[in-house]
């Protein structure tokens, strides 16, 4: 599968941001900003994060969900 629109690059950013976030709950640091710092400020989410990874991972369900009635082909 090549990733080269904009959609789908950003779908992917955003997938790859969830799997930091569950990191995170589990207790990884990394260095510079946090994913869960990152994600409330992109997306204005709001709560702990746990929260927040709920609302991403149902924010990637609709994006999901609206390219596969749009024609795309939306893949995992």
């Amino acid at each position: 599968m090549i990733i080269d629109k904009p959609h789908q690059i950003e779908l992917y950013r955003l997938a790859a941001l969830k799997s930091m976030l569950k990191l995170e709950i589990l207790g990884m640091k990394r260095h510079g900003r946090s994913a869960y710092s990152i994600a409330k400020e992109e997306f204005g989410i709001k709560g702990n994060k746990k929260k927040v990874l709920e609302q991403i991972t149902e924010l990637i369900r609709i994006i999901k969900q609206y390219d596969v009635i749009k024609g795309g082909k939306a893949n995992g």
